[in-house]
């Protein structure tokens, strides 16, 4: 996810950057059919994916065996956000190509990839986050800790 989600990155900005240039130049105006594609790869391409790969790595495992849980769920997160970022970045310049009306169901199934995404994300992580008070305090063995300070 971090690898890809740095892959947006640099397709997010490159794209941001040629729609400045052309923003003084006025050389490219089909260029600018990117523009939502744009946006796309920098926040959900890129941070959301990053943010998501990062707590993968970062929360605890669930046993001492070092599992993640169902990885399945952090896969299919990742398919989603990258097929519905890519339906997204397509749908503007092939509206140009073949016309609105053929590609009206391309943002509405980005949508639904997008919140199944995080869904399975979360489903995935829910396990692994340890409610506050979980652990015991400093000093106290797990059979001794009774919740009061």
């Amino acid at each position: 996810m971090i690898r890809t989600a740095l892959i947006h990155l640099a397709l997010g900005a490159l794209i941001g950057g040629i729609l400045l240039i052309d923003k003084g130049f006025h050389h490219w105006p089909w260029f600018w059919t990117l523009r939502a594609g744009h946006v796309h790869l920098m926040l959900l391409g890129w941070t959301v994916q990053f943010a998501c790969g990062v707590a993968f790595w970062i929360l605890p495992r669930l046993d001492a065996a070092g599992t993640r849980g169902a990885l399945w769920l952090a896969w299919f997160c990742y398919g989603a956000l990258n097929a519905g970022t890519l339906l997204v970045t397509l749908s503007a310049p092939f509206a140009g190509l073949v016309g609105r009306e053929r590609i009206a169901w391309m943002s509405p199934v980005a949508a639904i990839l997008f919140v199944a995404g995080i869904a399975a994300f979360i489903a995935h992580v829910w396990r692994r986050i340890r409610p506050w008070g979980a652990v015991p305090a400093r000093g106290t063995s797990i059979g001794d800790y009774s919740g009061s300070t």
